[in-house]
């Protein structure tokens, strides 16, 4: 099971109490248990880009477990591993077939996980590498990018048990007919805090290679800021829309699952970016932050005859190939019988979603079809714009001022995303970062 209470629900001096109460070998059967010595390590691609970085991180591990702590590890394929394997896939089907893909691409992560394992012996640490197969991290059939539905964490606990460190090979799991399944790009990320739920452990440390989470990109802003903490609501809003520091799905099990994350660097031994409930939070930024993704996609079906049910006749075989859909724009003509539909898609799944709408294009009739892949998304976010008013007006403004088109808008509660031309990419994030007086100090 992946349930467990947190530590905010159950209370750390009770839990404190549990712990030194049932000090045993095995101890996550206890439901909503937290162990208070147990925390999940993961390092992406950059921290293990080659053997100097993965001695690195087991360094870091060293430093961790000399602290008290239990540690389980999870890893990320070594920086650009996965780009290739995609690339040998892709040499033999345009759209390869996803259990065989999904067996290529999760090599990746095996080969870290047995290297770290290999380098924290070296330094007289006992430790194991595990498979996803061998735990086992069961998901659900959708290759590329299959959910997590359970981990067994006996084994796991047992190695713990026995003074191991389980080096854990991260975006990988196991369907239910028995073929490997990946997580999607970034997955890894999703593999720790499941490990974390299951494990009832205290907090999953996330390492990159930035210090934490930041107001903008501090590489194109340079005065973004790093910040202390940021809510969960808002880390998923950031993730999902361009921020590239966690995985959205990740984000999304650590909050339903009440997993105490924390952004921090493989590099530098400092404090990262804690990602909280909002009540930890005192003073709640208006903005927090400004994201943007240039993984963005345009198509628009023009001249699509405005009835009931089209809408659903566009998106259903589009939800059924697993093409995710995020802005959606709907603008009927002034005769009232037809409509134009805008929606973005990933560019990885570009492809997948013109072969979907042209195989539907009888049953749907539209006129024409237009595509573009030069646009950016640029998104203003915070929790504080709940109980604000004049955030979007400030956006369009300053974004007026600059003379920036916008092609298509989108909003949530705490969230405005829009489509601008991607030449404008960093003039819209230097203009807005200071708009919402989000320089560093």
């Amino acid at each position: 099971m992946l349930a467990r209470l947190s530590a905010n629900e159950y209370g750390y001096a009770a839990l404190q109490e549990q712990w030194l109460q049932c000090h045993s070998d095995s101890y996550s059967h206890i439901e909503g248990f937290v162990n208070m010595s147990l925390v999940v390590m993961k390092f992406g691609g950059t921290s293990v880009a080659d053997l100097e970085c993965i001695r690195n991180v087991a360094g870091r591990i060293e430093e961790e477990r000399a602290s008290g702590n239990d540690l389980v590890v999870a890893v990320s394929a070594m920086a650009g591993t996965t780009n290739n394997l995609v690339e040998y896939a892709s040499g033999f089907a345009r759209i390869p077939d996803g259990p065989e893909y999904d067996t290529v691409i999760s090599a990746g992560e095996q080969i870290t996980s047995g290297l770290l394992a290999l380098a924290l012996q070296q330094r007289g640490i006992p430790a194991r590498s595990w498979l996803a197969w061998q735990i086992p991290i069961e998901t659900d059939e959708a290759h590329t990018k299959a959910r997590i539905s359970n981990i067994d964490s006996s084994k796991l606990e047992a190695c713990l048990a026995n003074g191991q460190v389980p080096v854990v090979a991260g975006f990988q799991g196991l369907s239910p007919d028995g073929r490997v399944t990946t997580l999607g790009r970034g997955g890894s990320d999703t593999s720790a805090v499941a490990l974390a739920a299951a494990l009832g452990a205290v907090r999953c440390d996330i390492f990159t290679d930035v210090e934490g989470v930041y107001t903008s990109d501090p590489r194109i802003v340079s005065q973004a800021r790093k910040l202390e903490k940021i809510t969960y609501e808002e880390m998923l809003e950031m993730a999902s829309l361009g921020a590239k520091v966690l995985q959205t799905r990740s984000v999304e099990l650590a909050m339903n699952q009440s997993v105490r994350l924390q952004v921090r660097s493989s590099f530098k031994s400092l404090p990262g970016t804690m990602v909280v409930n909002e009540d930890e939070i005192l003073e709640k930024q208006v903005v927090s932050g400004i994201a943007y993704s240039r993984d963005e996609a345009k198509i628009t079906l023009v001249d699509v005859r405005d009835r009931p049910g089209v809408a659903a006749a566009i998106f259903g075989p589009l939800a059924k190939a697993n093409v995710n859909v995020d802005m959606i724009v709907q603008s009927t003509a002034a005769n009232g019988k037809s409509t134009d539909i805008t929606f973005t898609v990933a560019k990885n799944d570009f492809e997948r979603a013109l072969e979907v709408i042209n195989s539907s294009g009888e049953k749907l009739k539209f006129g024409d079809l237009l595509t573009d892949q030069t646009l950016v998304k640029i998104s203003v976010i915070g929790v504080g714009m709940r109980s604000h008013a004049g955030v979007a007006k400030k956006m369009f403004e300053t974004l007026a001022e600059k003379g920036i088109n916008v092609h298509v808008i989108s909003t949530s509660e705490i969230k405005i995303s829009v489509l601008i031309a991607e030449e404008y990419t960093e003039l819209a994030l230097r203009a807005l970062h200071t708009a919402y007086d989000l320089e560093a100090g």
